[in-house]
């Protein structure tokens, strides 16, 4: 579980603290300052801001500081071979090179579990996502936030931690009860005509609820015409959702995600946790009654008005149910960290949740909520807002037929989560190196053609300890030897910020950097040793595309 960035950054600190300490600057180390890798590779490979933090303390200006510090550092047995100072005080280091040779021989002895880490073991994490109402098929922001949420899930395990991908299925409820009077509208039409029932204004309008019905009338007939109002609602609501939630389980597999719980809302009444919830809440003191409804304190946790809990017709609201929900996920199922990824359209729902979770004693800060911006769908240049299979709203399927499973995904985390993507259909069909995910792939298809031919030839890789690595000495070679180098870190920063974006951008720039490599070096050369430092090189790329490919769940191809 090697991690080459973070043990020159341990290197880095230690440098550093024994300088200080050498130096006497009659002070406090001071904790928290950033060693980061400099923008611009002319400002060395890391550079660190102590001088700046410790120039209030030491009464000193931070470049005499910096003076101070690197005048007393010793880099003997480092990855360091200098250090500068510059600008107002920053000190630049600059790599020996060794460190390169750790990465190859790391990646040749780890293989795929190279990249991995348990900075987060113990940790038992639930990533809810999706979650789509089971009242119609899956559309394009379900789409999106399905491939953002589990590649975070895969990250999150890449970092050691016990992740629990859940589905919450909100099968009660306002859009339950709509649903109920949609398919009795239509069921009503569908034996006494349109105009002699009126379909309700705010129900659901898509064909799906039309063809449910005419389905359940092919099967059942009349049989439940002269039933009363409320059993007929009940038989078709249960019938349609059997079928929906059936088809959300076939839908999300096929998109490669499998869900280890479906958490049904219903079960929270049926449990008596709305109760227990609400009961819990007006006992903390966060509640109120006013106008016979009982209300929530929101405005004690920063929001401008308070929220209602039950209605004056006794009914809890939606807020009260999801309250439970939480409830459920930190105090009765006991996990350490509860990610949510949610639309935008969330965004005020995310502190009034994590206030109703301090009255209830949890620390808001376990409660992490990913929100994410409207995709648009673009082709010939204009907005694609129908399905032109169905004539309704696009939906997963529609994408999946239309492009692939993998582009899907793909294009789904090109950007951060709270970023607006802009999903252009002609690039993602197109298989031409313009195509992000194509491009990738074939890097990885061409590493192992090159491998295969080496293989057929009879050219053997040999052990990594038998492999002198210090000939990769060409500018393409170092560039792409210490990007390999950046993979753990980078499993690091997406699981910390939440952001698997990081990964598909990264599986670009290493394809990029391997195809200037492959047209400036020769991989099979004259020089025997060469050879075997370059094959090496290229079955090390072909290592962490393809892990960064799973991460993100799409196919690392051997042939295109």
């Amino acid at each position: 579980m090697s991690n080459i960035v973070e043990e020159i950054k341990n290197q880095i600190d230690k440098i550093i603290r024994d300088a200080f300490e050498k130096a006497d600057l009659e002070c406090e180390f001071c904790e928290g300052y950033i060693i980061e890798k400099p923008h611009e590779k002319v400002h060395g490979d890391f550079s660190a801001n102590i001088a700046m933090q410790l120039a209030r303390p030491a009464k000193k200006a931070p470049r005499a500081i910096a003076e101070v510090l690197v005048s007393n550092m010793d880099l003997d047995t480092s990855y360091i071979e200098k250090a500068e100072i510059a600008g107002p005080g920053f000190i630049n280091f600059f790599l020996n090179g060794n460190q390169r040779e750790v990465i190859l021989k790391a990646i040749c002895k780890e293989g795929a579990g190279y990249g991995k880490s348990i900075v987060k073991k113990c940790q038992k994490i639930m990533l809810e996502f999706v979650s789509a109402n089971p009242t119609g098929p899956m559309h394009m922001g379900n789409a999106r936030g399905g491939a953002l949420g589990d590649s975070l899930a895969a990250v999150l395990e890449w970092t050691g931690a016990d992740v629990t991908r859940e589905f919450y299925l909100n099968d009660a409820g306002a859009q339950i009860v709509k649903l109920g009077k949609s398919l009795e509208a239509r069921y009503q039409q569908h034996f006494k005509g349109e105009d002699a029932v009126t379909f309700p204004e705010d129900g659901y309008h898509g064909k799906d609820i039309t063809e449910h019905m005419e389905t359940f009338i092919a099967e059942t007939g009349d049989k439940y015409l002269n039933v009363s109002e409320d059993e007929r609602k009940k038989v078709i609501v249960d019938y349609v959702l059997k079928k929906n939630i059936a088809a959300l389980h076939k839908d999300l597999a096929a998109y490669k995600i499998n869900y280890d719980v479906w958490f049904p809302e219903s079960d929270l009444y049926k449990s008596g946790e709305v109760e227990e919830t609400i009961d819990q809440l007006k006992k903390s003191g966060y509640t109120y009654e006013h106008d016979g409804a009982l209300w929530f304190k929101s405005t004690e946790f920063g929001l401008e008005k308070d929220d209602v809990l039950v209605r004056n017709t006794g009914i809890p609201t939606y807020f009260a149910v999801d309250i439970a929900y939480h409830r459920n996920k930190f105090i009765i199922r006991g996990f350490d960290k509860v990610i949510n990824v949610w639309g935008a359209d969330h965004h005020g729902h995310v502190a009034r949740m994590k206030g109703a979770m301090q009255a209830l004693g949890v620390n808001p800060e376990r409660l992490h909520v990913v929100l994410m911006q409207l995709v648009r769908l673009m082709q010939d240049g204009e907005i694609v807002r129908i399905s032109k299979r169905t004539g309704n709203m696009i939906t997963l399927n529609d994408l999946i037929d239309e492009i692939g499973l993998e582009p899907t995904r793909f294009f789904f985390n090109l950007r951060q989560a709270d970023s607006h993507l802009e999903f252009d259909l002609d690039l993602a069909k197109s298989q031409t190196n313009e195509n992000p995910v194509f491009y990738v792939q074939y890097a990885h298809a061409r590493i192992c053609s090159i491998l295969h031919i080496m293989e057929t030839e009879g050219v053997a890789l040999r052990s990594a300890d038998e492999i002198n690595f210090t000939l990769l000495k060409e500018h393409e070679e170092i560039e792409l030897i210490d990007k390999l180098g950046d993979f753990p870190e980078e499993i690091l920063a997406a699981a910390e910020h939440y952001d698997p974006s990081r990964l598909t951008r990264y599986a670009l720039d290493l394809a990029s950097m391997f195809h200037s490599f492959y047209n400036s070096c020769r991989v099979k050369c004259e020089d025997e040793a060469l050879m075997q430092a370059r094959i090496a090189l290229v079955s090390a790329v072909k290592t962490v595309l393809a892990s960064d490919l799973s991460i993100l769940g799409i196919n690392a191809p051997e042939r295109m």
